[in-house]
């Protein structure tokens, strides 16, 4: 597989509402590789389609420790959200910046597998964080229309972590 640019902040196409996919076949099949590919170099724990400039309604996630986990979603849709969450959040087509952001803390997600096939995906907490933020990419939204506050600068979280120890 290979790696994609991804396209940051600022870029028209992470403005725009991507396509849904209506068949898999070996280029998307290639496209998803090369998204997880592209997630775990950058150390992300989600990518949308439209990060890496293509504007179709695909998403891959993976919260697991060991980045062995990953969850693909093609034409997902939120069915189901509760409680909340609040805390930083970051997104790599907003290098180095953080921000807080308020999201479920439980999300329940529609969408087709890699074999067209209808799936649930649920999750709480960093994983109903993830299934959030990344079906806004494929709406055209980014966190930071989120952000309570202002975004900062990671190397102040860094900061304060080695303040507190």
């Amino acid at each position: 597989m290979a790696l994609r640019n991804i396209r940051e902040m600022g870029d028209p196409v992470l403005e725009k509402r991507a396509k849904p996919v209506k068949e898999v076949n070996e280029k998307t099949r290639i496209l998803i590789g090369d998204m997880l590919d592209t997630m775990y170099e950058a150390c992300g724990v989600g990518l949308a389609a439209p990060q890496i400039g293509i504007l179709k309604r695909i998403v891959v996630i993976d919260v697991s420790q060991e980045g062995d986990s990953p969850v693909i979603l093609i034409n997902p849709e939120v069915i189901e959200t509760s409680g909340e969450q609040t805390g930083y959040e970051g997104c790599l087509s907003v290098p180095g910046k953080s921000g807080i952001v308020t999201r479920p803390n439980y999300a329940k997600v529609k969408a087709l597998n890699e074999n067209m096939e209808e799936i649930i995906v649920e999750g709480e907490g960093l994983m109903a964080r993830a299934l959030c933020h990344e079906t806004d990419h494929l709406d055209g939204h980014l966190y930071v229309e989120r952000v309570e506050g202002d975004l900062i600068d990671n190397s102040q979280l860094q900061d304060a972590g080695d303040e507190e120890e």
